[in-house]
Order: C-alpha cells, then structure tokens, then sequence
C-alpha cells in the first residue's frame, strides 16, 4: 500500500538536486518520524510564503524555486519532501467558493474569477491513521497580520485565503492532529488521489484560455502584490 504513496512523479519530483540538497541542510532524515513530519509541515507554511504561481500543474522543485505558492503548489512541495523523507501521503482535491480570496483578489481580478476555485489539501499516514493537512498554506506571518488587521472578528472568518470557524484560535499547528485554514469555503469534493498529477488529469481549475492568459500574466501579480502588501504592514 505504502509505495504509491512513496513514488516520484513528474510533480512530485523529489530527485531534484535542489530539494534533496534542503533535505540535507535541514537534517530532516536524521529525526524521528514525528519531529521530521512537523519540522517539514513547519518549513513548507512559513518558510515558503503564502503566494500565487504561474500554475497549478508546475513541480514541486519549480515551487520551491519560486520560494512561494497556494494550496495546490505548496502541497506538491510538502508531498515532495514528504515522499522523500519516508513519509507515504496523497492529495485530496476540491473546489472553494470565490468568496474566499476576496481581499487576496480585488476588483476585476475578484470580478473575472470563477465562482469555484480549484483546491487541495494534503493527507498523511502516520501511525496507521490518515490525517488532513491543509494548514501549510498561509504562511503565520501572514496569519498574524490578518488577525492584526481585523481585531474586531472573534468568530468565523471568510476572506484573504482564509475560511475558518475560529479566527482567534485556529487550528494549524501539527499534533497528531488534522490542520485546517480553508476547509469551510469547500463546496465541491473530488475525493482522494495518489498524486497530485492524477487528480489534475481528472480536474482541473475550468477557465477559458484568455482568463488563464489574464491570470498569469496580470492577476496573480496583482494578487501577490496584494498579499504582500498585507504581510508587510
């Protein structure tokens, strides 16, 4: 069962040169199982930025170039590092209301974007139980100047990446327990697959080519630059 949750794929490419040399730096083998899945889970949320990438089917090497990403992104990079650190996981793939980017996507960027927005989350084994990692998105910097600047939410919270229960007390530290920062915008699941390059043969962000052209080029610009704007304060 283990190995199709341990193989290398053409986004989940471990091999490359530059993420076995952080392997490496970062000394993740040499910690017991539990400390090297928080310590990568930790390194993939805060020290690779919550951002916006030209793609979601780039590899995880290509993110890690990047030193940015989203859900989609950010999890091909964790599943890579993961995978090559022993560590089985696969990907569980959904769509979420729009709603949810607004403040990281304004005005015509807000206005063009489709309603459902292609999303995915991590899953792990460890100690034969499965747990739902999605936390690893937004990096606790970000977080925080969130919560900063709405000091007036105590409750639920729907906006800039973020759709929680609990604005104050979220759940994203990894304790033997399932992370969420996203999971109440979901309004479409597609279910659980090996990786991520199987769940994007099957689904897909559904855009028209001069929208996808738009994205890449002007929007996700506009929208890191947003996002940055707001980590900066």
């Amino acid at each position: 069962m283990k190995d199709k949750y341990l193989r290398e794929t053409r986004m989940v490419d471990f091999s490359n040169p530059a993420i076995q040399k952080l392997i490496q730096n970062m000394k993740w083998k040499e910690m017991g199982e539990f400390e090297r899945i928080k310590a990568i889970y930790n390194y993939v949320r805060d020290d690779v930025l919550f951002g916006y990438n030209i793609d979601d089917g780039i590899s995880a090497s290509k993110v890690l170039a990047d030193g940015y990403g989203q859900c989609n992104t950010k999890g091909t990079l964790f599943m890579a590092l993961l995978r090559a650190c022993n560590i089985p996981c696969r990907v569980h793939g959904f769509t979420i209301d729009k709603r949810l980017q607004k403040g990281a996507m304004t005005g015509f960027v807000y206005r063009n974007a489709p309603k459902s927005i292609f999303h995915s989350w991590v899953e792990i084994n460890f100690e034969n139980q499965w747990y739902e990692l999605e936390a690893f998105i937004l990096d606790k910097t970000y977080i925080k100047k969130l919560q900063e600047r709405n000091p007036e939410c105590k409750g639920a919270f729907c906006g800039y990446g973020v759709a929680v229960k609990d604005f104050r007390n979220l759940i994203i530290e990894f304790d033997r327990n399932n992370t969420y920062i996203q999971s109440e915008g979901i309004n479409q699941d597609f279910g659980v697959y090996d990786c991520p390059d199987e769940l994007l043969k099957e689904h897909h962000q559904e855009i028209s080519a001069f929208k996808a052209f738009a994205y890449r080029h002007i929007g996700r610009h506009l929208m890191n630059r947003n996002v940055r704007k707001i980590r900066e304060r």
